[in-house]
C-alpha cells in the first residue's frame, strides 16, 4: 500500500519530523485502533501473514515441547507454527483472546501438530505453575520457554501514567516471565532454550512508552543474569529486541493516526509481518545457536543498528 506525499497530511509531517524524506511511503495498514489490552488479531485490516508458506522445515525441533505465552497471536503465533514445522508440540499461555487462541491451534493441527491452550493473567503466579503441571501431564517434558506476552501504553508524559497502569505493565511484561521461567526451570535440562521478547523501543527510548521500555530494559537485564547463571548448565537463555511488527498490540495501544507511520523511521522504511520474524525464534531454539547465550537479536529493519 502506497500514500502520496502531502504536507497537509499528519502523517507526513510526522515521517518529516522524524527525517524521513522519500516522497512515497510503503505502509502495512491503514488507521485503526482498538479499545483494549491485549488486542484482538481478528479485528485487525489488514489480518497480519504470520505463515511464510515458502518456510519448510527440516526436523529442528522434532520432539521438543515448546511453551509460547501469548502464542495466541502476533509474534508468538508465528514463533508457533514455525515451531510447529519444525516438529514441535506448542503450549499456548493466553489471557483472554479466545477466538485468536482457537484460530490459532486449528492452523497447528491443519499442520499436523499438537497444541494445548491455557487461559489465564500471566501476571499471577498460579498461572504459572498450572502452565507447567497442565504442559508435564500433555507431553511430559519442557524443552523450550518464550516469554513473548506483554502489554504497552501510549502516554506522552510520565505524569500521564498511572500507578495502576505503571503496576500492571510491569507485572504482566516483568512478573510474568519471571514466574514462569521459576516455574520452568526445574524441567529444563541440557541443551533447553529460553527466549524473551524485549524491544527496540528500549534502545532509542520511545518516550510515549516509558513505563513499557522499563520493562523491556529489565527484561534485557534478566536474560544476561539468567543466562550466566545457567551456562554450565548448557540451557542457553537470549532475547529478541523487534521493531516495528504488525500484531494486535499496535492498535491497541497507539492512536490510529500513528498505525501509518510506525517502521517508517527504519533504514528500511517499513514495518514488517509476523512471519519475518519467525526463523529468529527457530535459531534461537534450535541447536543452530548452541554457543549462542546472553544476546540479544535485532530484528528492526535497521531502525537500530548495535
Amino acid at each position: 500500500m502506497k500514500y502520496d506525499y502531502n504536507y497537509n497530511n499528519e502523517f507526513y509531517t510526522y515521517l518529516d519530523k522524524i527525517g524521513i524524506k522519500s516522497k512515497e511511503y510503503e505502509i502495512l495498514a491503514p488507521e485503526q485502533s482498538q479499545n483494549e489490552q491485549p488486542g484482538k488479531e481478528y479485528l485487525m485490516t489488514p489480518q497480519p501473514i504470520f505463515d511464510n508458506p515458502n518456510y519448510k522445515g527440516s526436523g529442528k525441533l522434532k520432539d521438543k515441547v515448546a511453551i509460547i505465552t501469548g502464542g495466541d497471536s502476533g509474534l508468538g503465533k508465528a514463533a508457533a507454527i514455525a515451531f510447529t514445522k519444525e516438529g514441535a508440540k506448542i503450549v499456548i499461555p493466553y489471557y483472554n483472546e479466545h477466538q485468536d487462541a482457537c484460530q490459532t491451534k486449528e492452523y497447528i493441527e491443519q499442520l499436523g501438530g499438537e497444541c494445548l491452550l491455557l487461559s489465564g493473567d500471566i501476571s499471577k503466579p498460579e498461572f504459572s505453575k498450572k502452565i507447567v503441571e497442565e504442559t508435564i501431564n500433555t507431553f511430559g517434558k519442557i524443552d523450550i520457554l518464550v516469554n513473548n506476552a506483554g502489554v504497552q501504553y501510549q502516554q506522552d508524559k510520565l505524569n500521564d501514567i498511572c500507578n495502576e497502569q505503571f503496576d500492571w505493565t510491569m507485572k504482566v511484561n516483568v512478573y510474568g516471565m519471571f514466574y514462569l521461567t521459576k516455574a520452568v526451570l526445574p524441567y529444563l535440562k541440557s541443551g533447553a532454550s529460553i527466549i524473551n521478547l524485549t524491544s527496540v523501543t528500549f534502545f532509542y527510548g520511545e518516550p510515549q512508552l516509558i513505563d513499557y521500555v522499563t520493562t523491556k530494559g529489565a527484561i534485557i537485564g534478566f536474560t544476561r543474569a539468567l543466562a550466566r547463571n545457567l551456562a554450565l548448565k548448557n540451557i542457553r537463555v537470549n532475547a529478541i529486541a523487534p521493531g516495528f511488527f504488525w500484531t494486535p498490540l499496535q492498535p491497541a495501544c497507539w492512536v490510529k493516526e500513528k498505525i501509518p507511520s510506525l517502521g517508517a523511521d527504519s533504514a528500511m522504511a517499513r514495518g514488517a509481518m509476523p512471519y519475518e520474524l519467525a526463523p529468529t525464534f527457530v535459531f534461537l531454539a534450535s541447536s543452530d545457536s548452541s554457543y549462542l547465550t546472553g544476546q540479544v537479536i535485532h530484528n528492526n529493519g535497521g531502525q537500530i543498528m548495535q
